[in-house]
C-alpha cells in the first residue's frame, strides 16, 4: 500500500550556512562555553543592534565552523561580507541555530565579525516568538573558540530605526511585522566593515549560557537546536515598468538599472512601477543627494478601486490601474543628501511598489530600484506538459504561488499572515513531495506542528505563532499530514517519532463521540471547515450542538490514516479499533444524514442544511461507493442550491472525483482558475 547592510544586499549572496552539518559532541550534551549577549538594557524593547568583534588570526583557515544564533532575528556579516541569516523561525523549545563555515572571508591578520540584531518586540511578525534581545555565537570546536560570545564582543543601538507611523487602513488582518522607518543621519553607516571605528560602542551585556535542547537543567530559556534548512534563495529581480507617474520625470527604461533621474528641491511626487508579477523579495533602492528628503516605499498585491457608497475597497482585475489607488504595507526613508542604499529588514510581498518621494531644499537622484527576491529554494523535478495555454498558465501560477508561500515556513499568505496554519500547509506540503525531492520543509513543518500541542492531545492550528490559535479539525489534518509524507517517502524512523502525537488527536476527538448518534457531539474551540457565504465564521451546521457530518467525516479519515500508520508500527490491535470507529462513523452518517428526496447528505440528522463539503467527504470516506458515489459527485457539481466549497476546499472535490474515478469532469471545474485568468 505505501509505494503507490545594506548596500551588501545588492549581490548575489554567497551565504555559508551549514544545515545539518555536525555539532561538536560536547555542544550536543551541556552547556555552551558561548552564552547570550545583549545590548545593555536592551530587554524586550523595539530595538535595533550592531554586534562587532575583531580578533587576528595566523593564517587563512581552511575551516571555520561556527553557530550562531539571534533573538528576534540576526544577519551575520565577515569582514563586510554577509554570510548568514536567520534564525529559522521556531519557538523558545526549538530555538534555531545556524551553521557556518566563515572561512571563504577569513584572512590572515585582523579579522571583523559584525552583525545587526532586531526585536520588533509587541510589533514583532505573529509568527515571531521571541524571550529578549539575544546574540549568541558558539565556535564549533576549541579552535573557532576565539569568536565565542561574549569574549571582547562590543555593542551599539542603532537609533535611526522606529516603527513608521500609521498609514493605510487596510481593513485586513495583517500581522507580519511593523512597517519601518529609518534616518539615515543616525544611521552608523559602515558599521559591518573592517574599516569602522567602534571605539565608542558598549561593552555587551552577558545572558545566560546557551545550551542544546534536552540538557538537564538548562540554563537558558531558548533551547538550542541546529536549523535543518538550506539558506533561502537571494536573487536580484528587476521590476518591469513604470505604470504610471505624477509628474514624468521617470524615464521608461529606469526598472532595467542604469537610467537614474532626479528629483528638483521642494517637490512631492509619486512614481508607481510594475513587477509584472507577485513576488516576496526586499526592495532595494540607491540614491544620492536629497538631505532632509523622505522617500515612501509602499508595496501592494494590487492596485485599490472604492467600492460606491461602502467603505470598502476591491481588487479587481490586478492588471488595471485606471480609476484605482495605492493602498498598503509601507517603509519610509529619510535621506542625509550622501549616496546610500536601502533596504527594509524584512522583506516585502508586492506586485505594485509605489515610490512617493518629498524633497526638502536639494534635489534628490534615484539611482536604481530592484528587488532581492527571497524564498525557500525548492528546485522542481516534476514536470506538466499540455496543448492548452490555459492550463499552461494555470500550472506556472499554481507553482510560482505555492513558491512565494515557502520560506522558513510553509505560510497562508506573504503579504497579510505569514502564518503556517496546518489546512494550508498540508495541501503545500503535497505539492512540495510530488514537485520536488526536498522534503526538509515538510518534515520542518510537521515537527513544527507537533511542538504546538496543549496538554489535552491537539496541536494549534498554527505555528510558530505567539497567539495561540487551537482548530480541531487542523489537528485532523495534521495527521492526514503525516500519513502523506508516510505514503511518499520512504522515512520509518521520522515517522514513528510523530506517531505518539497523533494518539492524542485521535483521543480528544474519540472522547466527544455521541454514542447515541454515532456522530461528533459539542465541539469546544473554532471548528473552521471551510469560508462559504453559508458557514459561520467558516464553522458548518452541527459544531457548537453536536451532529456535524462534516467534522465527523473529517475524523473517519484521519482514524483510517492513523490507522494505516499504527499497522505499519506493528500496532494491529489498535489499527483496527481505529478502523471500526471510521466504520461506525461512516455508518452513522449514511443512516442519519442520508435525505432520500434529494439524493445528498445533509450537515446534520436534523436535515437543515446542504452543502458541498459533507457530500465530498461523503464521497471520499465511503460512505458510498461505485455507481451511487459517481451521482452523488455529479449532483454536488450540479445542484446550485448547495453551500459551495471554496478554493481552498475544493482540493477535496478533486480526490474524490479521482477515487470515483470521474477524473474527466477535473477540467470542467477549474472555471475558477480560469476566470482569474481571464
Amino acid at each position: 500500500m505505501r509505494r503507490i547592510f545594506l548596500a551588501l544586499m545588492l549581490l548575489l549572496i554567497p551565504v555559508f550556512v551549514l544545515g545539518g552539518s555536525s555539532v561538536s559532541s560536547e555542544l550536543q550534551k551541556k552547556a555552551w562555553p558561548a552564552r547570550w549577549v545583549t545590548y545593555p538594557g536592551a530587554g524586550s524593547s523595539f530595538g535595533v543592534y550592531h554586534f562587532r568583534k575583531t580578533f587576528e588570526l595566523p593564517q587563512k583557515p581552511g575551516s571555520f565552523m561556527v553557530h550562531v544564533s539571534g533573538d528576534n532575528r540576526y544577519e551575520l556579516f565577515v569582514n563586510g561580507n554577509l554570510v548568514s541569516q536567520g534564525p529559522a523561525r521556531g519557538d523558545l523549545y526549538h530555538w534555531r541555530f545556524e551553521t557556518v563555515d566563515l572561512a571563504p572571508h577569513l584572512v590572515a591578520g585582523r579579522n571583523v565579525l559584525a552583525a545587526v540584531v532586531w526585536n520588533f518586540s509587541h510589533l514583532a511578525p505573529l509568527a515571531q516568538m521571541s524571550h529578549r534581545t539575544g546574540f549568541l555565537m558558539q565556535g564549533n570546536t576549541p579552535t573557532e573558540s576565539v569568536v565565542n560570545t561574549p569574549s571582547e564582543w562590543k555593542a551599539i543601538r542603532n537609533e535611526a530605526y522606529s516603527p513608521a507611523p500609521p498609514g493605510d487602513n487596510l481593513q485586513s488582518y495583517i500581522v507580519i511585522g511593523p512597517e519601518e522607518k529609518l534616518d539615515a543621519s543616525v544611521y552608523p553607516w559602515g558599521w559591518e566593515t573592517p574599516s569602522f571605528d567602534d571605539s565608542g560602542w558598549n561593552k555587551v551585556e552577558v545572558l545566560a549560557a546557551a545550551a542544546p535542547r534536552g540538557m538537564r537543567d538548562g540554563p537558558s530559556r531558548w533551547f538550542m537546536v541546529q536549523d535543518a534548512l538550506p539558506p533561502m534563495v537571494h536573487t536580484e529581480e528587476r521590476l518591469e515598468r513604470v505604470a504610471r507617474q505624477t509628474e514624468t520625470v521617470a524615464p521608461s527604461a529606469f526598472p532595467a538599472g542604469n537610467s537614474p533621474f532626479t528629483v528638483p528641491a521642494n517637490k512631492e511626487l509619486t512614481i508607481l512601477l510594475d513587477q509584472g508579477h507577485l513576488t516576496t523579495a526586499y526592495p532595494v533602492i540607491r540614491v544620492s543627494g536629497g538631505r532632509g528628503a523622505e522617500l515612501e516605499l509602499k508595496y501592494a498585491e494590487a492596485l485599490w478601486k472604492p467600492v460606491s457608497g461602502r467603505q470598502m475597497w476591491e481588487k479587481g482585475n490586478r492588471d488595471d490601474i485606471e480609476g484605482k489607488v495605492m493602498r498598503g504595507v509601507r517603509d519610509v526613508f529619510v535621506l542625509d543628501g550622501q549616496a546610500r542604499t536601502f533596504r527594509p529588514l524584512w522583506w516585502r510581498t508586492y506586485r505594485y511598489l509605489q515610490m512617493q518621494i518629498k524633497t526638502a531644499g536639494e534635489p534628490v537622484t534615484i539611482q536604481d530600484m530592484k528587488g532581492m527576491y527571497t524564498a525557500y529554494p525548492f528546485q522542481p523535478v516534476a514536470s506538466f506538459q499540455t496543448p492548452d495555454p490555459i492550463h499552461t498558465k494555470m500550472w506556472e501560477i499554481g507553482w510560482r504561488t505555492a513558491q512565494l508561500c515557502a520560506h522558513e515556513t510553509y505560510m497562508d499568505c506573504p503579504y497579510y499572515e505569514q502564518l503556517q496554519y496546518v489546512g494550508d500547509t498540508r495541501i503545500q506540503a503535497l505539492i512540495s513531495l510530488y514537485m520536488t525531492a526536498d522534503d526538509r520543509l515538510v518534515r520542518n513543518a510537521l515537527e513544527q506542528i507537533d511542538a504546538s500541542r496543549i496538554p489535552d492531545g491537539l496541536t494549534q492550528s498554527r505555528f510558530p505563532s505567539e497567539l495561540p490559535q487551537i482548530i480541531p479539525p487542523f489537528s485532523l489534518f495534521w495527521v492526514n499530514m503525516l500519513h502523506d509524507y508516510f505514503m511518499l517517502r520512504d522515512d520509518p524512523a521520522f515517522v514513528r517519532n510523530m506517531v505518539p502525537g497523533t494518539r492524542g488527536v485521535i483521543s480528544w476527538f474519540d472522547s466527544r463521540l455521541d454514542s447515541g448518534t454515532g456522530l461528533l457531539g459539542p465541539l469546544q474551540w473554532w471548528n473552521f471547515v471551510d469560508w462559504p457565504d453559508g458557514f459561520d465564521f467558516g464553522t458548518p451546521k452541527g459544531v457548537d450542538e453536536g451532529g456535524s457530518a462534516i467534522v465527523s467525516l473529517q475524523f473517519a479519515g484521519a482514524l483510517r490514516d492513523a490507522a494505516d500508520l499504527e499497522e505499519h508500527l506493528g500496532d494491529r490491535e489498535l489499527a483496527a479499533r481505529y478502523r471500526a470507529r471510521a466504520d461506525g462513523i461512516v455508518k452513522a452518517v449514511r443512516s442519519q444524514c442520508w435525505d432520500a428526496g434529494r439524493k445528498l447528505f445533509a450537515d446534520t440528522p436534523s436535515k437543515a442544511s446542504f452543502t458541498q463539503h459533507v457530500n465530498i467527504l461523503a464521497a471520499l470516506e465511503g460512505v458510498v461507493t461505485g455507481r451511487e458515489r459517481e451521482e452523488l459527485l455529479r449532483r454536488v457539481i450540479d445542484d446550485k442550491s448547495l453551500i459551495p466549497a471554496t478554493m481552498y476546499f475544493r482540493h477535496y472535490l478533486a480526490r474524490a472525483l479521482n477515487k470515483a474515478g470521474l477524473g474527466d469532469l477535473y477540467l470542467d471545474n477549474l472555471t475558477l482558475w480560469k476566470d482569474m485568468i481571464d
